[in-house]
């Protein structure tokens, strides 16, 4: 279900705000009935008209994509970078990134254009694990990351717990690669976790989203998910 200000956006008739004009306006019909409240919503089987003219509703679609570092989590950027949906240039759909990776942060990233599953994803409340793969300065051992375990305060909130292991150490490097699952999506959160016990980040990789994962991917390379993966991961947010 998604809201028919933006299905009617999606379809591509006019912007979103201009679409909420014509519902408010009573040209805007719904399997036959004049709607003029903001924030209905309707399903890909509702027949939705404008001025009499029924429009094609886009099927939902779900990639899976590495994004490499180096590619900002956006649609478009004020200052030229390259964003994600410059490698979904060949995709009919206007697809959108569920919830972001930093800038320098590498690895998995979903997109879809389905608005419904994508906020489900993005509440914590939903407790979808992340996995995070991250190369630290320092020598990391499991005493220093036990706060994690029970959350610790970042900028006056506490983290939810979240769960680690010590992959490595490089005593010669004076670096830890450390993973980390957890299943907020806040600011930098790793990067701020990390940091706070005393481990700055030096590189950092989401390998992990719910069941999904980045097998038989390269960086810059992405795959449509299967019928039981888009299952699995609703799931997932259950």
């Amino acid at each position: 279900m998604e809201r028919l200000q933006k299905v009617i956006a999606h379809a591509g008739i006019t912007s979103r705000r201009k679409a909420e004009g014509l519902i408010t306006e009573g040209r805007v019909r719904v399997n036959g009935q004049v709607i003029k409240e903001l924030g209905v919503q309707v399903s890909s089987k509702d027949v939705v008209e404008v001025d009499g003219i029924p429009i094609e509703q886009e099927q939902h679609v779900y990639y899976l994509f590495y994004k490499p570092r180096g590619v900002i989590s956006a649609v478009t950027d004020d200052k030229k970078r390259k964003v994600v949906l410059d490698y979904f240039a060949e995709v009919p759909e206007r697809v959108y990134p569920v919830g972001r990776l930093d800038y320098d942060t590498s690895g998995l990233l979903l997109l879809t254009n389905d608005g419904e599953l994508s906020q489900t994803l993005m509440h914590p409340k939903h407790e979808v694990d992340k996995v995070y793969v991250a190369k630290v300065k320092g020598i990391a051992d499991k005493k220093q990351l036990l706060p994690l375990t029970k959350g610790i305060r970042i900028e006056g909130r506490k983290t939810a717990p979240a769960r680690f292991e010590i992959l490595s150490t490089d005593q010669t490097a004076q670096s830890s690669i450390v993973q980390l699952t957890i299943h907020e999506g806040r600011n930098h959160q790793v990067k701020n976790m990390l940091k706070a016990v005393g481990l700055p980040v030096q590189k950092l990789k989401r390998e992990n989203y719910g069941p999904l994962d980045l097998k038989g991917l390269r960086p810059g390379e992405y795959r449509e998910l299967s019928k039981k993966e888009v299952s699995q991961l609703k799931n997932s947010a259950k």
